[in-house]
């Protein structure tokens, strides 16, 4: 670490100055998928990042071992309580710390812009304060234990289709007031120390060589020291990326800087100053991470933290999960469910809770708790689980309780590794059924093929069997092929073979406890031929995109049909007419939330909608629980009685979920995300880019809940804000202080303990500025109990960007809304 009695940036400028120019190069580029390299003769460690939204993953993208699944951001921020952020960014550190990594790639602070994002559940929210809030907090908390927050993805990176070349085109006014808003506040209230930039454009130029963004806004404007590294294989080209503000490109060891970017230095192209400047931040990074210096230690030293499974980490997760569920729906007192009385659990979610998405955000949990288990543990004969209707159109990896290594019996698989000539790399055991290649392999020399092997848990009779990756794969029993096929990507993602990687897929008659092997010859994907063919796709000889031909995901797929989605209504009817009090778990999964794949529409897979409405009709009360964290449409919503969204909540889903069923928790959050009423009914909707791949915000600063507010929309179904929680509110009254914030006066008029999060929103007399969000603040108050709370409003959603002045001017006079979400304002106050 740092002396006292030195200057931090003096002595980083003296380690530089022991450098030659290749070895600074070098330390600006990953040595592997996930670490930097070190350097002995400046005291630097290699450093180690993680993907982390919601779970510090480790350096394996797949078949690692297991780490805590968090419930996902929209839960983070549906509490509304900076405590609970905080909570999350220490517990991540503490994760961080277990695994000896130095830096967590989150949090993920891009809006949601429209709700056909992929990629939304990673994100906070539609509101820019909202999001900047929670932001700031988790980071706070996070670099308070050492551990570096990487703000991410900088910026208008709202979408994901095309995500490698889409430009987004945004005027500065509503890239300022909205998209840079959350990085502005973690940077000016948190002090974060780094960010990563954006796969897409910005205004015609790529993320990553956006000097406009990253170097004049970012750094210089803002005086923000930190470090701003590449979304992996996001660079470009070499002399852009180098001059436009970037510090740090990932992954390595090969990329567009190395060699090229020495030789562009010593043609002129690119200073050396500038190379300088990169270094001394990574080395401030590796300083606030206790990376640099003679008592540089691994992040983990001396210290022990619980285990991801620990009694204490469950409840504390399960806990977390619980604060951020929404309670939209509630007529007659419908939740919490009565202490006694049968009840029926329907759905596929029911069974298959989805703790998380897919993508780069997906740990290896070390369980997750389904509804369906949690409801049989714990009410017990009182339950009748009946499962749902098919939720999916792709196959998904072996369940790990489905297959067995046929060698140690243990659960998961046996997976070998053979060179190119046939040799055996490496036999081992893996807990799961999902293996990468090529991309963080600890071979000297990188695999040709692999095989997977497994015992089924099946019955005999019909089982579906097959794949997933990019090659040649072959499917065996014993000694007969039963599915051969060779397997290609087809769009223009290189992420595509690691995030949704084609398959093989057939079914077949196999005797019970079938073993079976699936063999990929592994395929390169010339991602040059491929750009080639569409010119439009501009990329350059040097550009990262070009150095992921032979990496990408490998799986096994195995499980044993399920009956028709009809029987599986008709079961579900006859519980539910049974019971008389239905609980049908619906949502989306890891295809419809995910890096890398934007939605099309926003109902419910599958016969989701019919199940709701076929079971509403048989049962006496029903209950909806919304197992997503992004809208979905409810065309059932006057047929049932109450409706819970749940989002995704991590590990500890399906008992989290029963306790605010049963009333032991109350689901206090408040949605982040306004609800359209039907699919195109969203102030901003495409996500999809024009053929000259522009994908332009029209709607401005109209976003979400200020769109609506504006009439840009039809009346969302649900408003940004709402919850009904299992209290009941009246206020009071409200004052407005000197110095901007409201007093407000309320009183808990229901017969429980509860939390009210008191909302405050500014809408300007002039009509171009739109509604916003300017404060918020809970309160806990026993039944009957009255109090105080004060909201303070912040000053820099108080101001709007004006061109002609070229800089920050007020917004103007305008109403306070004190609101439970602006589809229910209680009080209004004047504000000049």
């Amino acid at each position: 670490m740092t002396t006292v009695d030195q200057d931090p940036s003096t002595r980083y400028a003296e380690l530089v100055g022991r450098l030659d120019l290749p070895d600074k190069v070098r330390l600006l580029t990953g040595r592997t998928a996930f670490t930097l390299p070190g350097d002995d003769r400046i005291g630097l460690a290699p450093l180690a990042f993680s993907d982390g939204p919601t779970g510090v993953r480790g350096l394996k993208f797949a078949g690692g071992d297991p780490v805590a699944l968090l419930p996902n951001a929209t839960l983070i921020s549906g509490s509304w309580d900076d405590g609970i952020a905080e909570e999350v960014g220490a517990l991540l550190a503490q994760e961080a710390h277990r695994q000896d990594i130095h830096v967590v790639l989150g949090p993920t602070i891009n809006l949601h812009r429209s709700p056909l994002g992929g990629r939304l559940f990673e994100a906070y929210s539609e509101d820019p304060y909202l999001t900047g809030r929670t932001a700031a907090a988790y980071v706070r908390a996070m670099q308070a234990c050492g551990t570096a927050a990487c703000l991410k993805h900088l910026v208008a990176n709202e979408s994901e289709t095309l995500r490698n070349f889409v430009d987004s085109r945004v005027d500065e006014a509503t890239l300022r007031e909205l998209y840079l808003l959350p990085f502005r506040m973690a940077v000016q209230d948190a002090d974060a120390w780094s960010m990563m930039a954006a796969y897409n454009d910005v205004n015609g130029r790529s993320a990553t060589e956006n000097r406009r963004v990253q170097q004049e806004i970012v750094k210089d404007e803002w005086g923000w020291d930190g470090l701003i590294m590449s979304d992996w294989f996001a660079v470009k080209r070499t002399v852009a990326s180098a001059t436009g503000g970037l510090d740090l490109v990932m992954p390595g060891p090969d990329g567009p800087w190395g060699e090229r970017l020495v030789a562009a230095v010593r043609r002129g192209d690119v200073t050396e100053a500038a190379i300088d400047d990169h270094l001394v931040r990574l080395l401030r990074l590796a300083d606030r991470t206790g990376a640099l210096g003679e008592q540089a230690a691994s992040p983990g030293a001396g210290a022990t933290y619980p285990a991801p499974d620990a009694p204490e980490r469950r409840a504390q997760l399960r806990r977390i999960a619980a604060r951020g569920m929404v309670l939209v729906k509630n007529d007659g007192d419908t939740l919490p469910l009565a202490a006694s009385g049968s009840l029926a659990v329907v759905g596929r979610h029911a069974l298959e809770t989805q703790g998380m998405g897919g993508g780069s955000a997906q740990v290896t949990p070390p369980h997750l708790t389904s509804v369906a288990d949690a409801a049989r543990r714990r009410l017990g004969d009182r339950v009748s689980v009946v499962d749902g209707v098919t939720v999916r159109s792709r196959p998904v990896p072996a369940h790990p309780g489905f297959v067995t290594d046929p060698v140690t019996g243990a659960s998961g698989m046996r997976v070998t590794y053979l060179a190119a000539d046939g040799r055996e790399l490496a036999t081992r055991h893996s807990a799961g059924t999902t293996i990468t290649v090529g991309w963080d392999d600890d071979f000297a020399e990188p695999p040709a093929a692999v095989v997977l092997q497994a015992r089924l848990a099946n019955r005999a009779g019909p089982v579906r069997v097959g794949g997933l990756g990019v090659g040649r794969c072959t499917v065996r029993t014993g000694d007969r092929e039963i599915a051969a096929g060779d397997l290609r990507v087809t769009g223009f993602d290189p992420g595509e073979a690691m995030l949704q990687p084609p398959y093989l897929l057939d079914t077949v008659d196999l005797p019970a406890g079938a073993t079976i092997a699936v063999r990929l010859d592994i395929a390169a994907v010339d991602w040059r031929a491929m750009f080639a063919a569409h010119p439009a796709l501009d990329v350059a000889e040097e550009s990262h995109l070009l150095a992921t031909g032979s990496s990408g995901a490998v799986a096994l797929i195995a499980d044993q049909p399920a009956g028709t989605d009809d029987e599986a209504m008709a079961a579900a009817q006859a519980a539910a007419a049974a019971a008389g009090t239905a609980v049908v778990v619906v949502g989306l999964t890891e295809e419809n939330e995910t890096e890398a794949v934007d939605k099309a529409t926003l109902a419910l897979p599958g016969r989701q909608d019919e199940l709701v409405r076929r079971v509403a009709a048989a049962a006496a009360r029903t209950v909806v629980v919304v197992n997503a964290a992004t809208p979905v449409l409810m065309p059932w919503l006057a047929e049932v009685d109450a409706v819970l969204v749940v989002g995704l909540p991590g590990q500890e889903a399906g008992d989290a979920i029963l306790d605010v069923l049963v009333g032991a928790a109350e689901p206090t959050g408040r949605l982040v995300t306004s609800y359209p009423v039907r699919d195109g009914a969203a102030p901003a909707w495409t996500v999809t880019p024009d053929d000259d791949l522009g994908l332009t915000y029209t709607e401005g600063a109209f976003i979400g809940y200020r769109g609506y507010a504006a009439g840009r929309a039809p009346e969302p179904l649900f408003w940004f804000g709402h919850g009904l929680g299992y209290g009941a509110w009246r206020y009071d009254g409200a004052d407005l202080l000197d110095g901007g914030a409201v007093r407000v006066r309320l009183t808990n008029v229901g017969g429980r303990t509860s939390r009210e999060t008191v909302q405050v929103y500014l809408r300007p007399d002039d009509d171009t500025a739109p509604v916003r969000l300017v404060g918020y603040a809970g309160i806990d108050l026993a039944a009957g109990a009255s109090g105080v709370v004060e909201v303070a409003v912040d000053p820099r959603l108080r101001q709007r960007w004006s061109a002609a002045a070229g800089g920050w001017v007020p917004v103007g006079p305008g109403e306070l809304l004190v609101a439970r979400g602006l589809g229910d304002v209680r009080i209004r106050l004047r504000s000049d």
